[in-house]
């Protein structure tokens, strides 16, 4: 078989000959994997070989290495790892060799492939040598540029992919010293001088202790300076983002470089390519968010001037700000039609917000001058700029601070919604949007938002709503967060009552626009929509939402005669199916919580055909947004909704066995919840075949673990519903969730994601055994008495775990009340054999009312059990 033949006509553009090469690659792996391999890594390494061959065969080795998918990742590396050493040796001697190769392809794909297998042998102890093999490249004399450049692409490659604890120190050093040496300016191939820069870039996170020692600290620092000067502009780049990497892992350790580094930076900012000063404000943005999260951490505590924060950003202020505030002058032509711009001034733009959230209020005099000496300007960069200013500040300093300059620019805002330059209308209403967004309250003394205000604001907004669709977009946020303004307030929000059918046109008019090729338009219409019904003052407004509901229906029904004539319509007619069935389940939620919820009873036929035509048209996955639809008109139909499940049952059972995509089927265990809410014992029918489900997707190991803890849950919510039916399921139940609590006592504190994916599975458990008990209280209560004494057990390792949160106290608190409830008198000597329950009930005291009053219920109720 001649592989090189083979490779080439695989990249034939005649489709048959490509289809029969693909058809004896597939062979030839199949076959016989460890040839297959090495075939292609000979291939790769021969120099005599075409190009073309060499680079698809670096291609089909790196990717029989590693998956995005983890599944066949890990049986891709199994079968790495299995396969006999004396081949592996062969394959990594081949791709070693092919890093000296003259053709720059075959190079770079080597170094990807080394550090693909790297990634696999180095943390198992094996390939041992391979660092000191790449370090022989870079040390043997009159080593050619092409061989160092992509042995020092292999380093970075190699650190990418390992972690730190899998190097050895001496190692380390030997690397960071090849990366500086390959950095330095008597190397004359600039090259290898990119590749070195980005190697370094990735070897940061294994060089903690030498950035602990001063000495190879400032060697390391003056080399990156030193690089962030050179002629050539990708290193410059490059240097840059070092330093931004720096700033994160290095933070402690800036000090005496900063001010070399605002030298550079504001040259950099000033005078340099876009590229560069992009990654030079970068450097001051992630300073920005490494002292913000310093000031979270510290809040409130006597370290709140810890020595941790060096308050660079502070020490900056003078300078900082007015170079930033120059960038913003910089836009480019039509930037405001394009979403994902980023450029200089949006850099920029961004940088000042999170100085602004740093400094606070220190920032709103170095900036104001500049808003004000900007704003009337006749050259619309001036006039872009100084609202854009103005909009990045208002995160941050205080509200006494910001008031009086937003109530006394707030007239100019809405007059400038009419300015002849689009880019700056559509940052006016961007800035409209953080104003209410951040300083609308209308319960405050001094609200931005006044009955005097209301009607002008009202009145610019549904006009803006007509503008061009990336302005209208920004304004039909400026809605959503006016709306969100009253959110906790109803009877403030009766304001917006005579604005309602004005607004509701608006916002439909928006989403129907014939322009909407800009899509973010229609959502953010539709999302406005959904606030401003969410916050409308429902025994004022019945009748409006009520014909709301109607016209979302009948655009609902719309979508099932779109032609669909390629996967892009369908996902077109997918996405506006989400955005309608999102409003019918807030019309649904607000209708169903007062008198008028007799709306919704004549409109739920109706509603159920609606939703179930939705699934109909999405053959392969299962709608969510159709889905908390249907959850919420369960709530809102109570026990009438048994009629719907039989035709229901077969999408709900598709979402819950849909694992690959855990949203679903996540919202789908959510759904069954509020089911057994609505029908109550009604459910019964259904619930071997739910339960049969969720035991499933419990034991499936592809699941995503952040479903686990709502099934527990969801256990909870069918037991409730059923009673002591759920007898059946306890065989199957119980060890599911002995096996889940047993998996908690091995957790890794130390990881944050896992404390918290352990205190929500810890409330799932908890909230699943209240359900149970509450559920087989009575008659059978005595199933129970077999799992009550793990219950205790588990209870008080979670008593005795500081890392639970206060649902968790919360959740364990009432099982306790619930075993001593459902057990009566049979649960006596074990709350009296497991006294932990006292301690942890009188600790419950010093905490908020709700787990207050739920440990005094618990503890009445053991009260009750003990003297039984």
């Amino acid at each position: 078989m001649n592989i090189t033949q083979i490779l080439l006509s695989a990249q034939s553009a005649d489709g048959n000959l490509r289809a029969v090469a693909e058809g004896n690659l597939k062979q030839f792996q199949e076959q016989n994997l460890p040839n297959f391999l090495l075939s292609l890594s000979v291939e790769l390494s021969d120099n005599e070989k075409p190009p073309e061959s060499r680079r698809l065969a670096g291609i089909i080795l790196k990717n029989s290495l590693d998956a995005k998918d983890s599944a066949k990742k890990e049986l891709l590396i199994q079968q790495w790892v299995s396969l006999d050493p004396s081949i592996k040796q062969k394959i990594k001697e081949s791709l070693l060799i092919t890093l000296g190769s003259s053709v720059h392809d075959a190079r770079h794909t080597s170094s990807q492939v080394i550090a693909k297998v790297a990634s696999i042998e180095i943390p198992r102890r094996e390939w041992q040598e391979l660092i000191a093999k790449l370090l022989g490249n870079m040390t043997q004399q009159g080593a050619p540029a092409p061989l160092k450049q992509a042995t020092l692409e292999a380093l970075g490659y190699v650190c990418e992919e390992i972690s730190p604890e899998h190097l050895e120190q001496d190692q380390v050093n030997a690397v960071l010293t090849a990366v500086v040496q390959g950095m330095n300016q008597t190397e004359l191939s600039p090259e290898v001088r990119l590749a070195a820069v980005k190697a370094l870039y990735n070897a940061l996170d294994f060089a903690e202790s030498n950035f602990a020692n001063e000495m190879e600290r400032n060697y390391i620092m003056k080399v990156i300076c030193d690089t962030a000067v050179s002629k050539e502009v990708e290193i410059r780049q490059a240097a840059f983002e070092c330093l931004v990497a720096i700033a994160s892992t290095y933070y402690v350790h800036l000090d005496p470089y900063m001010q070399t580094i605002f030298n550079l930076t504001a040259n950099a900012v000033k005078g340099d390519e876009e590229a560069v000063a992009l990654q030079a404000i970068e450097f001051w943005s992630t300073i920005c968010d490494e002292e913000i999260e310093l000031q979270e951490e510290y809040e409130g505590s006597d370290d709140a001037n810890s020595t941790v924060n060096y308050r660079f950003i502070e020490k900056a202020l003078p300078s900082l700000v007015p170079m930033l505030l120059e960038t913003l002058l910089k836009q480019e032509e039509d930037q405001d039609q394009d979403d994902n711009v980023w450029n200089i001034s949006m850099s920029g733009g961004t940088c000042l917000g999170l100085i602004a959230r740093t400094v606070g209020d220190a920032i709103v005099p170095l900036v104001m001058p500049f808003v004000e000496g900007n704003i009337t300007k006749p050259d619309w960069h001036c006039r872009e700029a100084a609202t854009f200013a103005f909009g990045s500040i208002l995160e941050g300093p205080s509200v006494e601070k910001l008031a009086p300059l937003v109530q006394a620019g707030l007239d100019f805002l809405l007059n400038t919604t009419k300015d002849p330059n689009s880019q700056v209308r559509d940052t006016t209403a961007w800035t409209l949007g953080r104003v209410f967004e951040l300083l609308h309250s209308p319960a405050s003394a001094n609200p931005i938002i006044t009955s005097a205000n209301l009607t002008r604001i009202m009145t610019v907004l549904l006009e803006s709503s007509k503008d061009v669709p990336n302005v209208a977009e920004k304004v039909c946020g400026a809605i959503y967060f006016l709306a969100q303004g009253y959110e906790d307030a109803e009877s403030i929000s009766s304001v917006l009552t005579p604005f309602l059918p004005n607004l509701i046109a608006a916002l439909l008019s928006a989403a129907d626009r014939a322009d909407t090729t800009h899509f973010r338009l229609r959502a953010s219409a539709y999302e406005a929509l959904n606030e401003i019904v969410r916050v409308s003052n429902i025994s004022e407004t019945s009748g409006i939402i009520g014909q709301l509901l109607q016209e979302i229906m009948r655009r609902l029904n719309l979508t099932f005669d779109l032609h669909i004539l390629s996967s892009g319509d369908k996902e077109k007619q997918s996405d506006l199916q989400a955005l309608l069935c999102g409003v019918l389940q807030v019309i649904i939620q607000k209708l169903s919580s007062s008198d008028a919820k007799s709306i919704i009873a004549q409109t739920a036929d109706q509603l159920m055909f609606l939703f179930l035509h939705v699934f109909a048209c999405h053959s392969s996955t299962v709608h969510e947004e159709a889905m908390l639809a249907i959850g919420a008109l369960a709530y809102a139909t109570g026990t009438d909704f048994v009629k719907y499940m039989p035709e229901f049952f077969k999408y709900l059972e598709a979402g819950l066995q849909n694992y690959e995509e855990y949203q679903v089927c996540s919202i789908s265990v959510g759904v069954v919840g509020d089911i057994c809410r609505a029908l109550e014992d009604k459910i019964l029918p259904f619930c071997d075949g739910i339960m049969t489900v969720l035991l499933k997707d419990l034991s499936n190991s592809m699941l995503n673990r952040s479903v686990k803890p709502p099934i527990f849950s969801c256990f909870g919510d069918i037991a409730l519903a059923i009673g002591d039916n759920f007898e059946k399921y306890l065989p199957y139940a119980m060890p599911m969730l002995q096996g889940a609590a047993e998996l908690l006592a091995v957790l890794d504190h130390t990881d944050e994601d896992m404390v918290d994916y352990g205190n929500q599975l810890r409330r799932g458990i908890f909230e699943a055994y209240s359900g149970i008990l509450q559920g087989i209280k009575g008659a059978k209560a005595q199933l129970m008495i077999p799992y009550a004494s793990h219950l205790l057990q588990f209870t008080e390792a979670v008593y005795k775990d500081r890392s639970r949160d206060e649902s968790v106290t919360k959740a364990a608190v009432a099982v306790l009340g619930d075993l001593a409830d459902t057990l009566g008198s049979s649960s006596k000597d074990l709350f009296k054999s497991n006294l932990f329950h006292v301690e942890f009930l009188r600790e419950c005291h010093d905490l908020d009312d709700e787990v207050r009053d739920t440990a005094s219920w618990a503890q009445g109720m053991i009260n009750q059990a003990l003297v039984s």
